[in-house]
């Protein structure tokens, strides 16, 4: 795993993109600050930009370098979940512009998974994770249904965990405003 975490690390500081386990299923990564970055994401994925996509962070205090307004009930929702959870915050920054929803909305889900958790932690810098299909395609469930044109189109793949079969499930995905007022958008 040492070795996957020091090459990956060198992939997302040059602006290349990985193919990464993470808490839920696999998922595409690059530096989440950067926008050519992402663009590439986009275009391996062939999906508009209209539509953004989450980032990684390994622990909540790293939550305001990303988002203005933090909700106090956004560290409870995080710290107290029993599954992977993203939250949807308004009015994120410091992020690549081409990856917040049009309303300048961003989901940042707080990962405990051992390779993607330290992976984000000595990165320093969030990272995107979307699923590892082309836009339409059905979400691969373990590395072993990840499409070639996928697998060819990052600048690097992960060997932790490949040959894992599980089936896990996506996160459940809130919204929270800066009111406070939460909203269910996939439990």
């Amino acid at each position: 795993m040492h070795d996957d975490i020091k090459q990956a690390l060198d992939v997302l500081r040059s602006g290349g993109l990985i193919l990464y386990p993470t808490d839920t299923i696999w998922g595409i990564g690059c530096d989440a600050t950067n926008p050519e970055a992402v663009k590439k994401v986009y275009d391996l994925k062939q999906r508009e930009d209209s539509k953004s996509m989450l980032i990684l962070l390994d622990n909540t205090a790293k939550l305001a370098g990303y988002v203005n307004d933090i909700p106090e009930v956004a560290y409870d929702i995080a710290e107290l979940s029993d599954k992977p959870i993203t939250i949807i915050y308004d009015d994120a920054k410091n992020l690549a512009s081409n990856l917040l929803a049009e309303d300048g909305s961003v989901g940042i889900r707080i990962t405990n998974e051992t390779f993607s958790n330290q992976l984000c932690a000595r990165f320093k810098k969030p990272i995107v994770s979307t699923s590892a299909n082309v836009s339409g395609e059905a979400s691969p469930k373990n590395f072993s249904e990840i499409s070639d044109v996928i697998k060819q189109g990052v600048d690097f793949v992960v060997k932790f965990r490949q040959a894992e079969t599980s089936n896990p499930a996506p996160s459940s995905i809130i919204k929270l405003g800066k009111d406070g007022q939460v909203k269910i958008i996939r439990e």
